[in-house]
């Protein structure tokens, strides 16, 4: 019940939510953590040969979303973990394969990806 009250006044006073705070960090801050996070792993993974790791623009489905692109890896089992990142860290992954398209998606969610992640 909270949580719907505090989104709706979120919502309503037109707050940016990057600068929203649990006290700590902002949720901007958060991201950053998230994308940089990511990133290091995806690298770490691709100079290992661990499994396959990939970056995209463009969705299984053709679509794309302007100003982000796919950053995505499998697990040992060939599940997909993905997240999309701002374009502006693209230059960052030059190690990382470039596909035309990303490949099928499975239907993972967040909490597959998190999942996913604990299991490495």
């Amino acid at each position: 019940m909270k949580e719907k009250l505090i989104n709706w006044l979120i919502k309503f006073l037109k707050v940016d939510t990057n600068k929203v705070s649990d006290g700590f960090h902002t949720f901007e801050q958060l991201y950053e953590h998230r994308i940089e996070l990511w990133i290091a792993l995806c690298k770490q993974v691709k100079k290992e040969n661990y499994f396959p790791v990939w970056k995209t623009y463009t969705h299984s489905d053709g679509t794309t979303w302007p100003g982000w692109f796919l950053l995505g890896m499998y697990d040992v089992k060939g599940l997909q973990m993905t997240y999309h990142l701002p374009e502006k860290y693209w230059k960052r992954l030059k190690s990382i394969p470039t596909l035309r398209k990303a490949p099928e998606f499975d239907g993972h969610t967040s909490d597959n990806v998190i999942k996913r992640l604990q299991k490495l």
